[in-house]
């Protein structure tokens, strides 16, 4: 049964020089097309798959806040009138960036039910925020953080990134000293992957792009790792640290390979053994709905050996790793009688480990995390 849904909103007041994800500059767009278009997607979406809840919603972009106030409130209602809410809901999150937000904003969120906020906050150094192509500085940070927790906000997330351009450890330790002063419940930390069709893809085929080397951004995860640690944190996936209580809740729906809707321009759902991708450009979104009353642009009959495959790379990044006793409830098999080649290699390497029931990655397993999950891709065979 389908729990969750990711709602995509592609608008933004600026494009960030790391960002791949589908992202439009906001202005002289289509908004309230785009609204009222992603209105009939979760409308006839409902229709083909019935729910009785949800409990996690997810407002993810682009940039969810760049909306003006009127548009997020449409945004707000549009949720309530098409999506099953209940009690059930445990988790309603926004994406929020620190320098669009306005205390009508947040009034508006915290009226409508969000109780999660995640600030894209990525640095708290000006001089870096500025490199990477971020508009806000640290003082919209601050003062975005004091006004959500005066509003009534208890559940506050900041992301951060490291590995960035000219960053060095130090600066990331001053970043990560200033994040614990602020007392929120929630980090993610991600070092930068540089995607193709970014700014800095481009300057790095240019030689322009100048990031620390592979040893300086290991030391950079284990201090992080370190750190949260000390102030309290328990690090539950390998890039997120939570409070006891705090894990995001959604996000653990995609890492336990559970079922979720993906509404929006761009976005992708998984849905009764299906994998769905939307058009991304907006013409193309609005005449797919037009057209079949959804957007989607491919549908990917995932079959059981994938979902096994995707049971391990996917569970493997929590903390907790994999359960064995549910892989064989969900597939029939031991884990060991699938992956025993693989799993063994790993071990040996000192990158996996047995815990009782649970497979996990070592210390070392998660400074290594996508060599190990790249092992167990395309092992299998492509039919069920």
């Amino acid at each position: 049964m389908i729990k969750s849904a990711y709602i995509h909103i592609p608008f933004c007041e600026h494009i960030c020089h790391y960002c791949d994800f589908n992202k439009i500059f906001i202005q002289n767009q289509p908004v309230d097309q785009y609204l009222s278009y992603l209105q009939k997607e979760m409308r006839n979406t409902i229709e083909i798959n019935p729910i009785d809840s949800l409990k996690t919603i997810f407002i993810g972009g682009g940039t969810p806040t760049a909306l003006n106030e009127r548009e997020l409130g449409t945004l707000m209602e549009i949720i309530h009138s098409e999506l099953p809410l209940t009690k059930e809901l445990i988790e309603f999150a926004v994406e929020a960036n620190p320098g669009d937000l306005t205390k009508e904003k947040f009034l508006i969120l915290k009226k409508a039910g969000v109780n999660r906020l995640s600030f894209g906050v990525q640095s708290f150094h000006n001089e870096r925020l500025k490199m990477i192509g971020r508009t806000h500085r640290k003082s919209d940070v601050i003062r975005s953080i004091q006004l959500a927790k005066e509003i009534g906000f208890e559940n506050i997330s900041i992301d951060l990134m490291y590995a960035l351009p000219g960053q060095t450890l130090e600066e990331f330790k001053e970043t990560l000293d200033e994040a614990f002063s602020h007392n929120v419940q929630h980090y993610s930390a991600y070092s930068l992957i540089v995607e193709p069709k970014t700014v800095f893809y481009n300057l790095m085929r240019k030689g322009k792009l100048s990031l620390p080397p592979q040893e300086e951004e290991a030391l950079m995860y284990e201090y992080l790792m370190e750190s949260m640690e000390e102030h309290g944190f328990h690090q539950y996936e390998i890039s997120n640290f939570s409070l006891q209580g705090f894990e995001s809740k959604h996000n653990l729906t995609y890492w336990n390979n559970e079922d979720y809707f993906g509404f929006g321009a761009g976005a992708h759902s998984y849905m009764n053994g299906r994998r769905c991708a939307n058009a991304g450009p907006l013409k193309k979104y609005f005449q797919e709905i037009n057209d079949k009353g959804v957007p989607y642009i491919n549908v990917h009959h995932v079959t059981k050996h994938e979902r096994m495959e995707e049971e391990i790379f996917l569970g493997l990044r929590k903390t907790n790793g994999i359960s064995k006793a549910i892989f064989k409830k969900k597939f029939g098999v031991n884990i060991e009688d699938v992956f025993a080649e693989q799993i063994q290699e790993q071990i040996e390497r000192g990158l996996l480990v047995n815990k009782g029931e649970q497979l996990c990655l070592t210390h070392q397993g998660k400074l290594l995390g996508n060599e190990v999950f790249q092992t167990f891709i395309g092992v299998l065979e492509s039919v069920d």
